[in-house]
């Protein structure tokens, strides 16, 4: 199992030149490690570390974060294997983390009796490396050998070891692969199928796998034998192994065609791939009681059944081989488990099967609630809902490897999280464990009102805030927002936030714009391609009706986002600066003409569109940060940082960014780590470090 935004007008938009790549300014600082590079960080990192981290509220902060990083008091994050308990446990005495288990029984106590299975702070000092955990899957049946995956500081490539849980160590002469972006599975006890960089001509163009192949225990790499091959145009190749309660097995390739179109190949034994007449924009989930569980990210007509884009499905695989389900007369395939009423949407994340049922959050209103469903005899499907938290957001932990166990979190806002165990296929439930408070919440309240954005889309937004808050302006705000890639932003307990803002006198909101998955796939595609201003326009009508109301003003108004979010940010700055005083731009995307020739850019054209096709890079030159950062306009300082290692979305973004800023005389404040990768999450220390940057600089330029 594996361990994977004054009142103003709306802006003007000017269009940027469509430039060609070879014309883009600083691209000299897309070369991740040179010596010119890590000069320029190095002289950056130079004149903000003093600012930050020579402020006298910086110690208090990052304080107050290591001691939530490193909590040892946290809820030990559980994962099955077997009739086991697992988890990977870090504090400050374990940096790197322990691979650690326990049985259930045990698990369930007060104080686990914990066996370390692998220790990462000592294999990293024995083997003179910077090894990040990264999960582990392990041989079903069994569940005595894993695949245990190793990252050198975080990056997305992994190295893979064979694991024997038995004797707790590297199986001599077992399964290793060398580092990659790789995706394996176990086939039998002594057999994976695979994706990975074989050599020239087998990864696509974002960089991942497209060759699939078999590897026997004792084979080299180069006898592995293919057994699909994608193409260069597509995202990925990937293998998935499937079983359900009887022990039937199912292989399926996954072939990306893009980030959010996969057709999808059955590999019969000893057979050739073939295609399975599915939608491309749909999400396999698992195999129960013979038959595949699919939810659908677009509307599926097929003869014998209609079927709405947001329903979840239980499909008879052979009957989507071949051409047979399109006949007139064809039975239907797919039995209905769930559909979504309005403002209604499964969380195609979170939705497990276990050996006899099916499982997923559903979300009414950006309220969470979860879900379990049973086969009947007559082929139909019952629906129970858990009792649970109102106005909170629901996370499936894991799911028993045998049986119908399963884990699953419960939060609020002001609520810590609470784990809970639901041991059978019945919707009850036990609480097992609670993360103890975090912050003061008794003074807080938490409301949800609603924005119109600039085409009269209703836009709905959380606000946490103190109690008599008074309406004069004068909260110090903090507007959180992703908006991309169907990825909802839910109502969770967050210990940073609460500790280090909230406690403090600010005031948090997070904003459920168009781009996410917070009402199904129709709210992400409004906001897909040369819709993207949409999602932008939802958060600035955000920041917009909080100024409205009183709560705050742009003196007081602060912005943070990541990844995508990062590009949100950088949107904000560009097209709105009069809204903020600070916005925090964290692992970016922001130069969106090249974002496409940046590791893994390529994998992200269904989302944001293709700069080498004149119209699409039209549109993206609209929005683009980097390129409508203009002379003379009054910007906040912003605050943007980075990881040297992030091998998903590339840092020379950030650090174009700041040059670009700098070039115009305007202010910024610079900082990338040189370790941490993407998730920026692998050290506490580090973390800790990181959000205490993070609050010192919105404190100085919110607070003050």
């Amino acid at each position: 199992m594996k361990f994977s935004a004054f009142l103003a007008a709306a802006a003007v938009l000017v269009a940027a030149p469509v430039m060609a790549a070879t014309e883009t300014p600083f691209e000299w600082l897309e070369q991740v490690d040179s010596a010119r590079s890590m000069d320029w960080v190095r002289a950056e990192n130079a004149k903000t570390l003093p600012v930050l981290t020579g402020d006298a509220r910086f110690a208090g902060l990052q304080a107050d974060a290591l001691a939530i990083l490193s909590a040892k008091d946290r809820i030990p994050t559980p994962t099955f294997v077997g009739d086991q308990v697992f988890n990977f446990w870090q504090d400050a005495t374990h940096v790197r983390g322990v691979w650690r288990r326990t049985s259930l029984a045990s698990y369930r106590t007060a104080e686990p009796q914990w066996e370390t299975v692998l220790d990462l702070d000592a294999l990293s000092a024995a083997e003179h490396a910077n090894w990040i955990w990264k999960g582990a899957d392990c041989r079903p049946t069994t569940h005595d050998r894993c695949l245990v995956e190793l990252s050198n500081g975080g990056k997305d490539a992994v190295e893979i070891r064979e694991f024997d849980l038995k004797t707790k160590a590297f199986v001599e002469g077992g399964f290793r692969l060398p580092e990659s972006k790789q995706t394996v599975a176990w086939l039998d006890a002594d057999t994976i199928i695979l994706t990975r960089d074989w050599g020239p001509g087998t990864t696509t163009e974002s960089g991942y796998g497209m060759v699939v192949k078999t590897l026997r225990r004792g084979q080299a790499l180069d006898q592995a034998v293919e057994v699909f091959r994608g193409d260069v145009k597509d995202v990925s190749a990937s293998p998935r192994v499937l079983r359900d309660g009887q022990g039937r097995r199912i292989v399926l390739i996954e072939r990306g065609l893009d980030f959010f179109n996969t057709a999808t190949f059955v590999l019969p034994d000893g057979g050739a791939p073939q295609r399975l007449n599915l939608p491309t924009r749909s999400s396999t989930h698992g195999y129960v009681e013979g038959r595949l569980v699919v939810s659908l990210q677009e509307d599926w007509d097929i003869a014998g059944g209609r079927y709405p884009a947001g329903a979840l499905l239980a499909i008879d695989v052979p009957a989507l081989l071949g051409q047979g389900a399109n006949t007139a007369n064809a039975p239907a395939v797919a039995e209905v488990l769930y559909t979504p009423a309005p403002r209604q949407a499964l969380d195609r994340d979170q939705i497990a099967v276990t050996a006899g049922r099916v499982v997923a959050v559903a979300y009414d209103n950006v309220r969470g609630r979860l879900l379990t469903f049973a086969r009947k005899a007559d082929g139909t499907w019952s629906s129970q809902r858990y009792p649970g938290l109102e106005n909170a957001a629901v996370n499936i932990v894991t799911t028993a490897d045998e049986g119908d166990a399963i884990f699953y979190t419960e939060e609020g806002f002001t609520t810590p999280t609470r784990l809970m165990l639901a041991p059978g296929v019945e919707a009850t439930s036990a609480m097992v464990k609670t993360l103890p408070a975090r912050f003061d919440a008794s003074g807080l309240m938490v409301e949800q009102h609603e924005a119109t954005s600039k085409d009269g889309t209703k836009i709905p937004y959380f606000i946490v805030t103190r109690k008599g808050h008074g309406h004069d302006g004068a909260n110090p705000t903090l507007l959180h927002a992703y908006g991309g890639f169907q990825l909802s932003k839910l109502p969770v307990y967050d210990p940073l936030v609460g500790k280090l803002w909230l406690e403090r006198g600010g005031t948090y909101l997070v904003a459920n714009i168009r781009g996410g998955g917070e009402f199904g796939p129709a709210w992400h595609e409004a906001a897909l391609k040369a819709n993207r201003q949409r999602a932008y326009d939802d958060y600035f009508a955000v920041a917009e009706d909080a100024i409205r109301r009183g709560l705050t003003s742009p003196r007081r108004l602060g912005a943070y986002g990541r990844s995508n979010g990062g590009l949100l940010m950088g949107v904000a700055m560009a097209q709105r600066p009069d809204l903020w005083n600070a916005v925090v731009v964290e692992s970016p995307l922001l130069d969106m003409l090249r974002y496409h020739l940046l590791p893994a850019g390529a994998s992200w054209i269904g989302e944001y569109g293709d700069p080498t096709v004149a119209e699409e890079a039209a549109w993206i030159a609209r929005y683009s940060p980097f390129q409508n950062l203009k002379a003379g306009v009054k910007y906040p300082l912003a605050y943007i940082t980075t990881s040297t290692k992030d091998d998903r979305v590339h840092p020379g973004h950030a650090r174009k960014f700041a040059a670009m800023l700098a070039q115009l005389g305007a202010p910024y404040l610079y900082y990338e780590n040189t370790d941490g990768g993407h998730a920026n999450g692998a050290d506490p220390t580090a973390n800790a470090r990181r959000w205490g940057m993070h609050y010192t600089y919105l404190t100085r330029q919110l607070m003050d």
